[in-house]
């Protein structure tokens, strides 16, 4: 059974960091796309960042310059490194594993980020 395991959330002041790692078991790392989401109450699940198997990086545009994400294949990892946070950013963020090629993507079970002072 495939999992992915998010970590890292919790409760930060404005201006603060976190970051957010997920490992991922029982797939090939190297042939996803990796990317999180977030959820905010009674809004609709948002892409934050997405990373190619490559290493390629998108971003939303409201965390352009504050989020980076990055990959390390060996360890089946991805990670969000979130920098200058806002309380608008508070959210349920989730992993997200997509196959570059055929169609099958996997959600992990979410991480709370909350953004208050």
């Amino acid at each position: 059974q495939v999992h992915l395991v998010e970590s890292g959330g919790g409760l930060v002041q404005p201006g603060g960091s976190l970051r957010l790692s997920c490992v991922a078991s029982r797939i090939t790392f190297s042939l996803y796309t990796m990317a999180w989401y977030h959820q905010a109450p009674g809004k609709q699940r948002e892409l934050v960042a997405q990373i190619s198997s490559a290493g390629s990086t998108t971003y939303a545009d409201a965390v352009k310059g504050r989020f980076t994400i990055s990959r390390d294949n060996a360890k089946s990892t991805v990670f969000l490194q979130m920098d200058s946070l806002k309380p608008e950013d508070t959210a349920v963020y989730y992993c997200n594993a997509e196959h570059r090629i055929i169609v099958l993507t996997y959600w992990g079970q979410g991480t709370q980020v909350t953004v208050s002072s």
